[in-house]
């Protein structure tokens, strides 16, 4: 009988040796989330990816991933790159490439990379006082000067509000007068002045459709080829700015045209707007 104990004794902690060491392989094999020594990355970024839920939806994969913590600041492209030009961010993202390049040519900033795009449309009251529906982009700026009717403009030298002067100056026209208000803010708010104003603007797509239940705006014009709203990601130059967190900017940009987050970008929307609100680019040429 205590040979039997004693067996059986051996055995329990022979079982229970296996499952200590089984336990201790499954931790071993387990992937461990690196720690950084630096673990902020700063983005410096167009507010459209945060309105839209585009950053909600990459960000906490990135920080699980990597073991970094963004904080990103979100801004018109024109002081989102403001900022990286002060070396005041680690990573850009943003959609104003006319003047993104510079800042690439003189090596402020490094690894240019295409990320993704939509497009901007021009929207306004259902009932379209200024016939502008199926113009040309420059033919319905032309008629809602004319009408003088009234027109939001982001006026924060942002991504939108550069295309926006841009069209203007190809219709000829100086937009002045009561008729054209400056939001100074994001798209989001000057969607919203656009409604209450009964009026029209120039928005990328992906807002809008994000924003469509809150406001009374149709789509009057689309499909412009000069329309295309294209976005980079690009690291502030370490070798410029001493203080920039180059690893993280790097390891945050090679997470963002990676295929898993391009996958992310190219289903975004598709659930609850039956269209894409982006279109991923990385590793397209056209950088």
């Amino acid at each position: 009988m205590k040979k039997n104990s004693l067996w059986l004794c051996g055995l329990v902690v022979l079982l229970l040796l296996g499952l200590a060491a089984g336990c201790a392989k499954k931790q071993a094999q387990a992937p461990q989330t690196p720690s950084p020594q630096n673990k902020t990355v700063i983005l410096s970024s167009t507010t459209d990816v945060r309105d839209t839920g585009l950053m909600d939806a990459l960000i906490p994969v990135f920080e699980s991933q990597t073991g970094y913590n963004v904080k990103p600041i979100y801004n018109g492209s024109g002081q989102a790159i403001a900022l990286g030009e002060k070396g005041e961010a680690d990573v850009l993202i943003t959609h104003a490439p006319s003047a993104e390049k510079p800042d690439v040519d003189n090596g402020a900033f490094i690894n240019y990379q295409l990320l993704m795009h939509n497009s901007y449309v021009i929207v306004g009251p259902p009932d379209d006082p200024a016939k502008i529906k199926g113009l040309s982009s420059t033919d319905a700026f032309k008629k809602i000067a004319k009408a003088k009717a009234v027109f939001v403009s982001r006026a924060d030298n942002s991504g939108t509000n550069i295309e926006e002067n841009v069209i203007w100056k190809q219709a000829g026209i100086t937009p002045s007068g009561n008729w054209y208000i400056k939001s100074g803010q994001g798209m989001g708010p000057t969607l919203l002045i656009a409604s209450e104003k009964t009026g029209y603007t120039l928005t990328d797509l992906s807002t809008y459709l994000a924003q469509q239940k809150n406001i009374q705006l149709d789509i009057l014009v689309q499909g412009d080829k000069s329309l295309i709203n294209i976005y980079h990601v690009m690291q502030v130059n370490p070798a410029k700015f001493s203080k920039v967190n180059a690893d993280g900017a790097k390891a945050f940009e090679d997470f963002m045209v990676s295929q898993a987050a391009q996958n992310v970008i190219a289903d975004f929307g598709k659930d609850k707007y039956g269209q894409p609100l982006y279109y991923a680019d990385a590793g397209k040429s056209g950088s």
